[in-house]
């Protein structure tokens, strides 16, 4: 059954589900737009890897050991008496390796990067590591002037900082040519909208390949059978707003899937 949603599938955010769409979009986005490309360049398939704590372990709390004295009483015998602490069993949060595909659109044979493609994880968007490691990243690509394509299909999380950007929307993706800077093109969308059509930027005065999100994304769902993964009953598991709620509801009722 294909996905429910005219654009972005809010449940796909999912921890179960999302690493896998993310992979697997990675891919279709490399294979889409090698045929537009001239025969100098190639897309590379990248990982960027490091070492993060797990916050599995966030809802456990700090653990005090509080010894309990008996009622003062006189004492006895000059003998001092001890109380027994017993060990409390814990655990401990422990780093995980942590790996994150992106894409670099390569110059040959100089192996010259023109264009960095990311599609952004949840630990991009949460305070710690992850965000720290892409943050420092996406200068190093800004301040190079190659050219980058931001995809953020979350809504959870905090969106990376851009300029002049007054109203928060649920996806957004940013289209940056290093030749225009510091100008950039935002595509803001919501949950109810199709993810917009773009461009993926090369050198100046090149003929630019165009990147449909949309069907690649139905097209993963469909490829992955995301459909017997997805319980509709549920909620997504960022909570929608309100009124998104109720229109996620109808949506789903209409097609008959609650």
């Amino acid at each position: 059954m294909p996905s429910p949603f005219p654009g972005m599938n809010p449940y796909l955010e999912n921890p179960q589900l999302w690493s896998e769409f993310h992979n697997r979009l990675i891919v279709a986005i490399a294979i889409a737009i090698e045929p537009e490309l001239n025969l100098n360049y190639r897309v590379a398939v990248e990982k960027r890897i490091y070492l993060s704590t797990s916050s599995d372990l966030v809802g456990i709390p700090d653990i005090s050991i509080v010894s309990k004295q008996p009622t003062p009483t006189p004492p006895t015998s000059p003998v001092t008496l001890l109380t027994r602490i017993e060990p409390i069993p814990v655990q401990l949060p422990l780093p995980e390796t942590v790996e994150e595909s992106y894409l670099e659109i390569r110059e040959m044979p100089s192996d010259r990067v023109i264009t960095v493609i990311e599609v952004l994880s949840p630990k991009n968007k949460a305070a710690g590591v992850g965000r720290s490691t892409y943050d420092t990243k996406r200068q190093q690509v800004l301040g190079s002037r190659t050219n980058l394509v931001e995809i953020d299909l979350l809504r959870g999380g905090k969106p990376m900082p851009i300029l002049g950007v007054r109203q928060r929307s649920d996806y957004r993706i940013l289209v940056s040519r290093g030749s225009q800077l510091p100008q950039a093109q935002l595509y803001a969308f919501s949950v109810r909208d199709a993810i917009p059509c773009l461009s993926v930027p090369l050198q100046p005065q090149e003929t630019e390949p165009s990147l449909d999100l949309q069907n690649l994304s139905i097209a993963v769902y469909n490829q992955a059978r995301f459909d017997l993964a997805i319980d509709y009953r549920q909620e997504p598991y960022h909570p929608l707003k309100a009124a998104d709620r109720e229109w996620v509801d109808n949506l789903l009722r209409e097609q008959g899937l609650r």
